[in-house]
């Protein structure tokens, strides 16, 4: 089984926490609900790479949001795809709510309330992911 080390990363702003719409364009889980996402590089810590997917998904800087907590990781068996992945979630308070930019990766982004996460047609254990990085 291929495994797999991703970063997901959950923004929140006044209660709230956004959740993308994965476009057709990406790889896996097109047109699912998630957080910021994406590979973790050779080389490269969990946290460095969550700035960067923020930066390239959601144009936010490190000085544009305030870690909040980084949760343990989560092993997620997708059998379909014969793959394990290792999610490193992070949740982040975003401080200019208004300078995020989506990228083709998403085909919108809403703030919905983090209870309603496991209501959403998501991507394998979002709801999971997100308990990991409650206080």
């Amino acid at each position: 089984m291929d495994k797999r080390h991703v970063v997901t990363c959950f923004l929140e702003h006044d209660g709230k926490v956004m959740i993308l719409r994965r476009s057709e364009r990406v790889g896996t889980y097109r047109g699912k609900w998630a957080g910021f996402s994406g590979y973790i590089e050779k080389e490269t810590s969990p946290l460095a790479q969550a700035c960067i997917e923020m930066k390239e998904e959601a144009g936010l800087d490190a000085d544009d949001v305030e870690l909040v907590k980084e949760g343990q990781p989560l092993e997620v068996v997708d059998s379909e795809l014969n793959r394990k992945w290792i999610v490193h979630p992070f949740r982040f308070r975003v401080l200019m709510p208004q300078k995020i930019k989506i990228d083709w990766e998403h085909t919108e982004a809403k703030w919905i309330d983090p209870a309603d996460i496991g209501r959403c047609e998501t991507v394998p254990n979002l709801r999971e992911a997100w308990q990991r990085v409650v206080p």
